[in-house]
């Protein structure tokens, strides 16, 4: 699988997923820039590990919430690399865990602007640059099992995550005849920083000890959706598009 002289894109690229979907394109070739909002010191750590593969790597200060902000990181990313071949869109935010009737609107709106919004801006700004390109390309966002299982205190991350779903096969239905593969990849439980705050809220304190119960006896790592995102952008994985592939050790089908 190889990704040499591809030209990369990373939403929320410095923790967490972003961080593991950002080496695993390094690792397989490609230059990146990396999208971040306010973590100064991890997206340098992040830029730095790159570096040390051999890879180009800038980051770009962005709030995917405004749109003006996404349209410049994605100019900034073709200024710096000459276009894009590979985009994911990974940046999000968790919601607070409360009931419908408990959320606040601004909650909502929050959730929903970085979650869907974000990913709205993103995918517009990016398919407006690769129909100038025309060598067509790969767009991928980060889902979540939630759309699949849409537990009670979930409401404003719920419909964010499945509205992107519906945004994802809406647009990869549009962008087939230009070559671009549009997908979606839905994880459970990751072993983040967000991960550990959500277990943490269910009384774990530890989110290994969740390896028992899970699939395969561990928790996802940020390098596993990694790993599948730079499938979908290669060409061993370019005959698929328009797809929702989970990503939780078949948690959702096994009731877990």
């Amino acid at each position: 699988m190889k990704l040499t002289g591809k030209r990369a894109l990373v939403t929320g690229g410095g923790r967490g997923i972003g961080h593991g979907i950002a080496l695993c394109l390094g690792k397989y070739g490609a230059d990146l820039v990396l999208g971040y909002r306010k973590d100064e010191s991890a997206i340098q750590e992040t830029i730095a590990e790159l570096k040390r593969m051999g890879r180009k790597a800038k980051a770009v200060k962005a709030d995917v919430t405004n749109p003006q902000e996404v349209e410049a990181m994605v100019a900034e990313a073709v200024k710096e690399f000459g276009g894009l071949d590979i985009v994911a869109v990974n940046a999000g935010v968790a919601s607070r865990g409360q009931t419908v009737r408990d959320t606040e609107p601004q909650e909502f709106q929050r959730v929903v602007s970085t979650n869907l919004l974000g990913a709205f801006y993103t995918a517009k700004y990016v398919t407006r640059q690769m129909h100038e390109q025309e060598t067509g390309g790969s767009i991928t966002f980060t889902s979540s099992i939630i759309t699949r299982v849409l537990t009670p205190w979930s409401a404003p991350y719920a419909a964010a995550k499945t509205g992107l779903e519906a945004l994802m096969v809406v647009l990869a239905k549009e962008e087939v005849s230009q070559k671009i593969r549009v997908n979606a990849v839905a994880p459970g439980l990751v072993e983040t920083e967000m991960g550990r705050r959500l277990i943490r809220a269910r009384g774990v304190d530890d989110i290994k000890g969740m390896s028992s119960v899970l699939p395969f006896g561990r928790v996802c790592q940020p390098q596993d959706i990694g790993e599948l995102i730079a499938f979908l952008a290669s060409e061993e994985g370019s005959y698929i598009t328009g797809q929702v592939i989970g990503l939780e050790g078949g948690a959702s089908f096994l009731g877990m």
